[in-house]
């Protein structure tokens, strides 16, 4: 009997991970159709407590949506605008870097005499290629521009799902077979996703702002390209802000000098230990019940799987892959995998 029972657990979980692989791997092959309304649910979750912010001040939902919306719409314009026009002139400067480096390594000169390399600071700089650079600089330009035109339509997906909010938990009891139960997870998964995307948020913005204030006030050019950077890559979890901080410390070596450069390292430091280390934990606890490994993991996972935009929700969709996994007996296996403790049943 015993032995039946292993066995009928057993063949569960093994239909429970054919399924999971059918389904990413619908996922990647649909990841053009996917993407753009994962991205647009995920802006929905991070909008959603300003509309409730505004039904306690008595704005009606629906003009509520309309003023988030416009809001919303008018803000992403500014900044794709202002960071196309930096991305531009950051592109324009790209060729009279390659001078600029060869005349730096030039000045240590005497470092490669002492030193047992064969290369000579000429040829070393023959190797830096500008147009690498420019290349990649081109397609974000051309990746941003149609992302533009596709905006509005991303934007009108989200208001129509905040104006669906209220009709969800009349849907779900009507779909699930244990309403109060179903509603109970539902709603868990949106407080979790919420919270964690709303307060990741808000410290990534402080995060681009520290960044941006900070290189302004060194004089490091494309200071607001660099802000954004540290914005957008902030989302990845654990390597996040240390890829957003390579780049404008190499331009601040190069062009600005080794202080600068030090003290641009510094205050990288600082910033990343403030807000990485310090708040971005203590406001997030371990409320969201992943283990460290799970959530590196989901970071390479996700990434495959939908691109950089997988990379940046990584944590949120594993904390609805996890809690929709949780009430099943198969389920529950594999989400005790995924976290960092023993599971409530």
């Amino acid at each position: 009997m015993r032995k039946t029972m292993v066995t009928t657990q057993g063949l569960r979980i093994v239909v429970m991970m054919a399924m999971l692989v059918v389904i990413f791997a619908g996922i990647k092959s649909a990841a053009d159709i996917i993407v753009p309304f994962i991205l647009a649910l995920f802006l929905a979750f991070v909008l959603n407590p300003l509309i409730v912010l505004l039904g306690k001040w008595r704005v009606p939902r629906a003009l509520a949506v309309l003023l988030v919306a416009t809001l919303a719409v008018c803000l992403m314009v500014f900044l794709t605008t202002k960071l196309l026009m930096t991305l531009n002139e950051f592109a324009r400067t790209l060729p009279q870097y390659r001078g600029l480096i060869a005349a730096k390594l030039v000045e240590v000169d005497t470092w490669f005499h002492w030193s047992e390399f064969s290369l000579t600071p000429e040829q070393l700089a023959g190797y830096i290629d500008p147009a690498v650079m420019l290349n990649l600089v081109s397609k974000l330009i051309s990746y941003l521009s149609n992302a533009m035109a596709g905006l509005f339509l991303l934007l009108m997906t989200v208001a129509f799902m905040l104006l669906e909010v209220p009709q969800l938990p009349y849907k779900v009891q009507q779909m699930s077979e244990d309403p109060g139960k179903g509603m109970a997870n539902v709603q868990r998964a949106l407080d979790s996703v919420t919270r964690y995307l709303v307060i990741k948020t808000l410290i990534s913005v402080v995060t681009g702002l520290a960044v941006w204030a900070l290189l302004a006030v060194m004089g490091i050019r494309f200071a607001f390209l660099w802000g954004m950077l540290a914005f957008a890559l902030n989302y990845i979890p654990n390597i996040g802000s240390f890829i957003a901080a390579i780049p404008p410390i190499i331009q601040a070596f190069l062009f600005n000098g080794i202080s600068d450069g030090l003290i641009l390292t510094g205050g990288y430091i600082l910033i990343n230990l403030l807000f990485g280390s310090i708040i971005d934990p203590k406001i997030l606890g371990r409320g969201l019940g992943l283990s460290t490994l799970v959530v590196f993991v989901s970071l390479i996972f996700w990434g495959w799987l939908m691109g950089p935009v997988g990379m940046l929700l990584s944590v949120p969709l594993t904390i609805v892959l996890k809690i929709a996994l949780e009430p099943t007996a198969a389920g529950h296996k594999i989400a005790v995998l995924l976290g960092d403790g023993p599971l409530k049943r």
